[in-house]
């Protein structure tokens, strides 16, 4: 790994996420060779040190990956300048050292994975594995056939182009139609962008599968452990 900040250190280690490692750092809780480092930059080379937090020696953590039912209303991010509650709030101790794969922005449910392997979470995010995303989609309004073909063949969204994989009418009324959307890009806000580019706002947005990882019976706030096998078998 060769020599870098404390702070990211230990988030490779999977010990602490980058945002608690900076505050245990900060707050003199972490110790080095016996002496207590306050500075997050602090060079180390993780294999080689020794690092203390709490008093309590730290080597590497064992590999863990978890599904997460993340609920409305709960940011992605480990901590929050708002004060708003955190999918790691709501997880608990069992989140520290865990990085979260992408983003569920504030009023998005459904699946997440938090992981300590760092090399996994980059390979899950590359865009050019061009990884299925399924989302079940409330918005307001009718969405007719042609409207649904309009996002399978792609559009213009401010400098971006957007483009669902598949669009499936579930349920459709004058008030509000109910979608499936399937996307390979996962790029930002790209449902709530694209349903907004024909006209209709999402009141509702939950993602249930990603790659041929399904969140199943999990109820909001709810998680489970991952095995390595799991994470083959979905992501290859």
């Amino acid at each position: 790994m060769g020599r870098v900040g404390l702070g990211r250190a230990l988030s490779k280690l999977g010990i602490l996420s980058r945002a608690r490692a900076t505050e245990a750092i900060k707050a003199g809780r972490v110790r080095v060779g016996g002496r207590v480092v306050r500075d997050p930059l602090f060079p180390v080379v993780p294999e080689n040190a020794r690092i203390e937090v709490d008093g309590a020696p730290r080597s590497k953590s064992a590999w863990r990956t978890i599904i997460f039912h993340k609920p409305r209303g709960v940011v992605t991010t480990a901590c929050d300048p708002d004060g708003r509650r955190t999918v790691f709030d709501v997880i608990g101790l069992e989140a520290d050292g865990l990085v979260a794969v992408g983003r569920l922005d504030l009023a998005t449910s459904g699946l997440l994975i938090l992981t300590n392997d760092t090399q996994l979470a980059h390979r899950l995010t590359d865009p050019g594995r061009r990884l299925p995303r399924v989302y079940v989609v409330t918005v307001r309004g009718l969405v007719t056939a042609e409207q649904a073909a309009v996002l399978e063949r792609g559009l213009i969204s401010g400098t971006h182009r957007l483009r669902a994989e598949s669009v499936t009418i579930r349920k459709a009324s004058r008030r509000e139609t109910h979608l499936t959307i399937e996307l390979t890009e996962g790029k930002n806000r790209e449902v709530r962008r694209l349903c907004e580019a024909i006209g209709h706002e999402v009141t509702r947005l939950k993602r249930v599968r990603f790659g041929r990882l399904e969140i199943g019976d999990l109820e909001p706030g709810q998680w489970r452990h991952l095995s390595r096998d799991e994470i083959t078998a979905a992501f290859g």
